[in-house]
């Protein structure tokens, strides 16, 4: 008797034959077939459980032999094409990258600023220009002793003029007014600032006057004079031109003309930026908060009290 294989062969062979041969001229060589195979068909039939069965035992189980790592499920395909659209960056990198490169802008250019600031007032202290500030002897309103040395350690705000002056004066010290309020807004103390008003006029413009003519504008205002010769050796150092006569008789009538200007003056007396006529309120405040900023970002002292 044929093996079980061999009547799996045979059985396989006749039904192609069958379905290639589909005429029915074909089916008088297929019965014969049948029929004289058909006791081998029946034996295959009752052996084949029993084959199959030895054969299932002949393969072993895939985990008998497998070594490989359990592996996760892979990604979907929304989630593949969902990076394939946005790519390796999200919009939250995106965002990060803007506001990151945004940041390093304003940086830079405040940076710039800053050093541009400091050349200009360290070309102001070079060598072979005038220097702008220096020794002085004035008095106060209460009649003490002023001098340069008391302007150290904080920012000093110095104008020159006189009580007598019809328009330019009181409008520089509006202006003047308005910036103390703004400076001391934004830094938060009185003592940081020091706006100093000098006579050009020392003869008329006594302690009494200016005490009356400066509460008129801020309260904050410091008044200087003194004699002829220091009042003109103080615009000599601050570059001030003033036409102020020297004999001046008591009740003379006269004429004085002088320098328009704002001295800013930093925590060591030097000179850092000059405010004139053409600066607003809000434009010379910025400047000079910009300079106390870069004071204080550089670690120096200063005074308050």
């Amino acid at each position: 008797m044929p093996s079980p294989m061999r009547m799996a062969g045979l059985l396989s062979r006749a039904t192609r034959n069958m379905t290639i041969e589909a005429a029915p001229a074909s089916s008088t060589r297929i019965v014969p077939f049948l029929r004289n195979n058909a006791s081998q068909c029946r034996a295959y039939t009752q052996q084949r459980p029993r084959c199959q069965q030895s054969m299932r035992s002949m393969i072993p189980a895939q985990n008998d032999f497998s070594t490989s790592a359990f592996r996760a499920k892979g990604p979907t395909m929304g989630q593949m094409r969902q990076r394939h659209t946005t790519g390796p960056f999200s919009w939250k990198a995106a965002l990060l990258f803007v506001l990151t490169g945004a940041g390093m802008m304003v940086y830079f250019r405040v940076e710039k600023a800053r050093l541009e600031r400091k050349r200009m007032a360290e070309m102001s202290k070079g060598v072979g220009r005038p220097k702008v500030g220096g020794p002085f002897v004035l008095k106060d309103l209460d009649g003490k002793e002023f001098t340069e040395e008391d302007l150290k350690g904080k920012y000093s705000f110095v104008y020159f003029g006189f009580t007598h002056c019809p328009d330019i004066c009181p409008d520089e010290l509006d202006k003047m007014a308005e910036i103390i309020e703004k400076v001391k807004a934004s830094t938060k103390d009185e003592k940081l600032f020091m706006p100093v008003f000098i006579t050009c006029d020392p003869v008329r413009d006594t302690p009494e006057v200016l005490r009356e003519y400066l509460k008129e504008f801020h309260p904050g205002i410091v008044g200087l004079t003194g004699t002829y010769e220091q009042v003109k050796n103080v615009c000599k150092q601050y570059r001030v031109y003033f036409s102020t006569p020297k004999d001046v008789k008591p009740g003379e009538d006269y004429l004085v003309d002088h320098s328009i200007y704002f001295y800013l003056m930093d925590p060591d007396n030097d000179f850092v930026e000059c405010i004139g006529r053409q600066d607003t309120p809000e434009s010379a405040s910025k400047v000079i908060l910009e300079h106390i900023n870069d004071w204080k970002r550089e670690g120096k002292p200063l005074k308050t009290v």
